[in-house]
């Protein structure tokens, strides 16, 4: 018997064990499953950005890379474009038009994948796109990091198709109005021109849409950082957060600055060429000839809307946390203030009864003067730490008005000024190059 009595403690004790074994292991389980969903996740992002030639990260990826970019983005639609012979390129001016689009295509691309893939070998994906296990933050925004990473491709995938399906109908088109020698070499044309059109803007729109996500995955870190306005009440706590996140924003633009202008550079040089082109001719631009033209513009606007987008989203949440910081700063004065009148005003009038009773010389009970015992005057200790706190939140709230954060270009934030600013200098371009266009043609 005594055997058994010492045994069954030991059976018991083993079996809560295990139990418990069993529940950290499925918490565990789950934990892996939302991390190894996150990896997934990287993982084909990875592999897709490999597959168009963005992961450079040794010199055998470095020139097969830009070998495979210079085959079909350069040489493929150049030698097919000159040996190609058909009977109506001379009357339609098809050939000058495209070879000066294949160029500007191919510069985007070039800018694109020169500047991307130069942030992705030095950084990584994970701290390329700032959710690195070493930031703390991944556990928390794990699957908001998943869908917005998802978004992002879908993104890409909805802008891509249109514009692959306005490019192929434009060829096939091509095709039909312009006879080769045969059926098959207007075929191998029409293919080689489609594969190097997609290739190539496929690398401008990836790019592009990489920036987007950089800035989407920051602003869930903004949105928590309003949620923490109305749930804590430590300054210091504030302070640190944003100044971390403003840190993130000053390396988004530092890497990302110089792709963005040399893109705004592209873009407007490309426009104008296609101004000079079009206006110029004086023959008569049709959906054969110029078609290319509209397709390569689609393709550049979108990419510099979601450029802006993203960096003008990021921008004016990063400046609304200064209005939700005073916002919280006047509810948490005004609330203190009215708190410290209540009690001065109560505690003063009690005295004041209190006075009254005893020169009056009126008995009362013990339960009447209970609540004299409740009520203690503001001491100078309570009245100095909620002025330390009211300077504490409005040097919180200077700093924030002092610091708005945002992406920027060399110290120009982007946002709605510098986009009217934008607007307004192309405009005034684009005047001037119809301007001399139109003249020219007219005599």
């Amino acid at each position: 018997m005594g055997d058994v009595r010492n045994h069954e403690p030991k059976e018991d004790s083993s079996a809560q064990t295990l139990l418990l074994g069993v529940n950290r292991t499925h918490e565990e389980v789950e934990e892996e499953w939302c991390n190894t969903h996150l990896d997934e996740t990287l993982q084909r992002l990875e592999s897709f950005l490999c597959v168009l030639g963005f992961h450079q990260s040794s010199v055998l990826s470095i020139g097969l890379s830009w070998t495979v970019f210079f085959v079909i983005g350069v040489l493929l639609p150049v030698v097919v474009l000159e040996l190609s012979n058909c009977e109506g390129c001379d009357k339609y001016q098809i050939k000058d038009f495209e070879l000066d689009i294949v160029a500007l295509q191919t510069c985007l691309a070039a800018v694109s994948l020169l500047c991307l893939s130069h942030n992705l070998r030095k950084y990584g994906i994970r701290k390329f796109l700032f959710v690195d296990r070493f930031s703390g933050q991944m556990v928390r925004f794990r699957d908001q990091y998943v869908q917005k990473i998802t978004g992002s491709l879908r993104l890409l995938v909805s802008w891509i198709l249109p514009c692959f399906l306005l490019k192929t109908a434009r060829e096939v088109i091509r095709m039909l109005y312009v006879q080769h020698e045969s059926w098959w070499l207007s075929v191998a044309i029409l293919l080689a021109l489609i594969v190097s059109w997609t290739y190539v803007s496929m690398i401008s729109l990836t790019a592009c849409t990489l920036f987007h996500l950089v800035c989407n995955l920051q602003v869930i870190h903004f949105d928590d950082y309003g949620k923490l306005l109305e749930s804590e009440s430590d300054v210091l706590v504030f302070m640190e957060e944003h100044i971390r996140l403003r840190h993130h924003l000053s390396k988004i633009s530092h890497r990302f600055r110089i792709y963005l202008l040399l893109e705004f550079l592209v873009v407007t040089a490309s426009q104008f060429v296609t101004l000079f082109q079009t206006t110029g001719y004086s023959g008569i631009i049709t959906f054969i000839n110029g078609g290319d033209f509209a397709v390569s513009s689609l393709v550049q606007v979108v990419g510099i809307i979601l450029c802006l987008h993203a960096a003008t989203k990021i921008s004016h949440r990063a400046q609304g946390i200064a209005s939700l910081a005073s916002k919280w700063h006047a509810m948490s004065t005004c609330s203190s203030t009215d708190t410290s009148q209540l009690r001065t005003s109560t505690s003063t009038g009690n005295l004041e009864a209190y006075n009254r009773l005893n020169s009056l010389h009126i008995n009362y009970s013990e339960s009447d003067l209970e609540s004299l015992d409740y009520v203690v005057m503001p001491t100078s200790a309570q009245l100095a730490s909620y002025m330390s706190s009211y300077h504490k939140r409005q040097a919180f709230v200077m700093y924030l008005q002092n610091n708005p954060g945002g992406i920027t270009i060399f110290g120009w934030t982007v946002d709605r000024a510098l986009i009217n600013t934008i607007f307004f200098i192309e405009l005034s371009l684009i005047t001037f190059v119809l301007g001399k266009t139109i003249v020219f043609s007219s005599q």
